[in-house]
């Protein structure tokens, strides 16, 4: 009898749990908030804000401008009539070895115009510059200009996509989304599409380009100008942590900004129909804390209403929460016994023992 009631203040040990008692309290480290339907509308309202915040008019407004020649790219020379300039070494020669490349210094040497500083053109006004320089040789001349090959203008994508790399700027513009399509998509497993970061000039531009926030639509939208930078963090530090009585208890990585605590506990395979007590509790602000003097948010949920169901699929998860289903009471006592009968099995053994060793003198 005295050994159950040095254990007795041990019931509640074996098995984790929480409740109002131990959370709540003016003095609680944590703050206690129950999930309600305001709540989730709060949450819903503030998501939208932050949608809308998300949205710079500086990327959306942005149109690209005519393609200016840069140091690094090819250019193709046509002039009609005169295929000596056009082709000096004959018809059978390659069209590459007729190309002019654009030098460092931004010129170019054309026969009968000389050396011409194309760096900065678009490409009518490159092909008005060579074709004043032959009109003090030629009558008239008709001169055509193309871009060949693109060295001077790229875009960086880098982080978790398929295919990271530099990408080259070309005459036709190009979006956000035909660059993650060119770059092979982005690691559907790995990556964090909910904060991707457009880096143009000194300003960082973060987007949530999530499938739950129509992230195709949005990035189709974006033009990429030369010299943009595009990252994709991957989600390694990006989970939410599902504990308690689920059936797999486990750590969720994040690839959207939108999960949900139906979402978080369906991953987990849900309740344990018998142990769970039917209160989840979210804790946020636990783990990664940036102001250690803030006190941690735990929200309730009493997942044994039937308007539980509506709410748990509103309420949205954030990386870092723990999603805790608390367990009954029978399964703490359960675990209680399950440790102390091995001990009073073994005192019982003892207590035959030597009761017949007493009886056998």
């Amino acid at each position: 009898m005295l050994l159950v009631a040095s254990l007795a203040g041990c019931v509640w040990a074996p098995g984790q749990s929480m409740s109002k008692s131990s959370l709540g309290g003016e003095n609680s480290y944590v703050t206690l908030v129950p999930i309600t339907p305001s709540l989730v509308q709060t949450q819903q309202q503030d998501a939208a804000a932050d949608t809308t915040s998300a949205l710079p008019t500086a990327l959306l407004d942005y149109r690209p401008e005519a393609y200016r020649i840069g140091p690094g790219d090819t250019l193709h020379i046509t002039v009609w009539d005169h295929p000596e300039l056009t082709s000096p070494a004959g018809q059978q020669q390659e069209t590459a070895a007729n190309e002019r490349l654009v030098r460092p210094d931004g010129t170019l040497y054309f026969p009968y115009a000389g050396v011409v500083k194309v760096a900065g053109m678009t490409i009518e006004q490159a092909r008005q510059a060579i074709t004043s320089g032959l009109s003090h040789f030629i009558r008239a001349p008709l001169v055509d200009v193309s871009v060949a090959g693109y060295g001077s203008q790229r875009v960086v994508l880098e982080g978790a996509f398929v295919k990271a790399g530099a990408q080259p700027v070309t005459t036709v513009p190009l979006t956000l989304g035909e660059a993650i399509g060119v770059a092979g998509g982005v690691d559907s497993k790995d990556a964090d599409l909910s904060n991707v970061v457009l880096t143009r000039g000194d300003e960082s531009y973060h987007l949530d380009l999530s499938p739950s926030n129509d992230g195709k639509a949005l990035a189709r939208k974006i033009y990429l100008r030369p010299g943009d930078r595009v990252f994709v963090p991957f989600n390694f530090n990006q989970e939410v942590y599902v504990m308690g009585e689920v059936l797999r208890p486990q750590a969720l990585r994040f690839n959207t900004s939108n999960l949900t605590l139906t979402q978080a506990l369906g991953q987990a395979g849900g309740l344990n129909e018998v142990t769970s007590k039917g209160m989840v509790y979210v804790v946020r602000g636990a783990l990664h804390k940036e102001n250690p003097g803030q006190r941690p948010t735990v929200y309730e949920l009493d997942a044994k209403s039937p308007a539980a169901f509506a709410l748990a699929d509103s309420f949205k998860v954030q990386p870092g929460d723990v999603v805790f289903a608390s367990a009954a009471g029978i399964t703490r006592w359960n675990r209680f016994t399950s440790q102390l009968l091995p001990l009073t099995s073994a005192l019982s053994a003892t207590a035959s023992s030597q009761y017949y060793l007493n009886n056998s003198k």
